[in-house]
């Protein structure tokens, strides 16, 4: 038996049953559970989760045992230095897109949750989970209209199972991709610059030099992409079979909604007034899609009365409210439910969607109540505690309240994925193994074993059941058996939101 404590100051292992009891007693009663789900220790373990996607030279205080340093020569092919920043998903990648988004979503929930996050002593892990992406990025953006966003060839990434350890003493290449004024990217340029505005803000209380260094680098990407229009995947031809773009409008609108909110800019309000596409009513909220993102921000400014409820800010806000009526079932066009109750979206990693349609739900929930409002529906009229109650139900299902009775978050509970498709916890941990394993050595003996990981990858949440609530744990099924970052980070606001 075995339980985890940190601290603000400090992090540690115990193992001692009797410490277990005392220390789960005491988190019982100081962070609340529904249907025997405690939110605070869903909380813990979504951090830990990035401790084990770090790239790079890890720290001395990590926790997670089973990793080791990787790719410390990310860049060296252009004589910059990329290490750091979190691998994608289940792969060896460093994509730049998905990633940028994780960041945002980290940090919104970090600011949005704050008090939270410091009521169950997570406030500094959260920053270090952030700052371990945001020292990234500003390596990744070394000029005003230069933007690395992307690490690895992901054709020849996927022809190995391989950990990410033995990148260090291989051949295998992993050559840097960027975008600039000749090859444009503007949406990965807005998402950037909205990750670091973002960002900025859940730092400025602690570094205000961070701060100020962040918020310099959104400024300057927000331009890059507003003065050099076109989508990523154009320019970064490698990414377009993994993460392509539908466009670049609506990481711009995030980019400003997030840069008003951090430097309050008239300019970036103007750019958020003035622009031809609010986005309408959308039906995803994800690493593709922002509008849903800007419309809940700017919603925010008129429920705080710093912008008056008309035009197009009155439209932000009723098309934010529509999406959150059809999530609710209240609205014109409702997201489908499983026969279970969680919300469905697409086929392929439907939580990642589940996610952030969660977190709108509880920061809506915050502004609804700080406003002492509601949500006038199609088909009903949404209170805070609605929203919020929505949210928990969607929380309760992924953590076990299902008909499976099977927990979607590695590591919590006791039914929960054992072979999650993830290459660095599928294989035996160098630390027990230091023999460099080669790109094609993983396949036979880690990957096509019907045994459970050797590495728990605690924390990590799949890409969840089919919307029949059916879910096989099959490492080939990464469809479904696939955690993603994009997936936990706006998790980790919405268990601080609960906790």
């Amino acid at each position: 038996m075995y339980c985890v404590l940190r601290t603000r100051s400090s992090q540690c292992f115990l193992t001692m049953q009797s410490m277990c009891i005392v220390l789960l007693l005491l988190s019982i009663t100081s962070g609340k559970v529904s249907a025997g789900l405690n939110y605070g220790e869903a909380l813990t373990k979504s951090l830990l989760y990035f401790e084990a996607q770090r790239s790079g030279k890890l720290p001395s205080d990590q926790i997670v045992e089973w990793r080791g340093d990787s790719a410390p020569g990310d860049g060296s092919d252009v004589n910059i230095d990329l290490s750091g920043g979190y691998y994608d998903a289940g792969d060896n990648m460093k994509f730049g897109f998905p990633l940028a988004f994780t960041t945002t979503m980290l940090a919104w929930g970090s600011v949005e949750m704050a008090s939270q996050f410091q009521a169950h002593n997570e406030h500094q892990n959260v920053l270090v989970a952030l700052k371990w992406a945001t020292d990234y990025l500003i390596k990744a953006h070394p000029e005003p209209n230069v933007l690395y966003g992307q690490v690895g060839d992901v054709k020849l990434d996927h022809k190995c199972w391989m950990r990410p350890e033995d990148m260090i003493n291989t051949s295998h290449p992993r050559p840097s991709y960027r975008i600039d004024a000749q090859h444009p990217g503007a949406d990965l340029a807005g998402e950037t610059a909205a990750a670091m505005a973002a960002a900025s803000l859940a730092f400025a209380p602690f570094d205000a030099a961070y701060a100020k260094t962040l918020t310099s680098h959104a400024k300057d990407l927000f331009e890059f992409g507003k003065n050099h229009p076109g989508v990523y995947h154009d320019s970064i031809t490698n990414a377009a079979g993994f993460y392509s773009s539908s466009g670049h409008e609506d990481e711009l609108l995030w980019a400003a909604a997030w840069l008003h909110r951090a430097t309050g800019d008239q300019m970036y309000l103007d750019y958020l007034t003035q622009a031809s596409n609010s986005g309408g009513v959308r039906f995803a909220f994800s690493w593709d899609d922002k509008f849903v993102g800007a419309q809940v921000l700017a919603a925010k400014l008129v429920f705080e009365g710093k912008v008056k409820n008309e035009g197009k800010m009155a439209e932000y806000k009723r098309m934010a409210e529509q999406f959150i009526c059809n999530c609710a079932q209240k609205g014109y066009s409702n997201v489908k439910k499983t026969p279970g109750g969680l919300l469905w979206f697409f086929s392929w990693e439907n939580l990642q969607y589940t996610a952030t349609a969660s977190f709108v739900l509880s920061s809506y929930s915050k502004y609804l109540e700080a406003a002492q409002a509601s949500v006038q529906c199609p088909n009903g009229v949404l209170q805070a505690s609605d929203l919020l109650g929505l949210a928990r139900a969607q929380v309760d299902y992924i953590l076990g309240s299902n008909l499976k009775s099977m927990s979607y978050m590695v590591g919590f509970g006791t039914n929960y994925p054992n072979r999650p498709h993830h290459r660095g916890a599928s294989i035996v941990s160098i630390k027990k193994d230091p023999k460099l394993k080669e790109c094609s050595e993983g396949w036979k003996p880690w990957y096509n074993t019907s045994e459970p990981n050797p590495n728990v990858l605690v924390g990590a949440i799949v890409g969840g059941p089919d919307m029949n609530d059916v879910y096989q744990d099959e490492r080939s099924d990464f469809q479904h058996n696939e955690p993603a970052t994009v997936t936990v980070a706006p998790f980790v606001g919405v268990f601080a939101a609960l906790a």
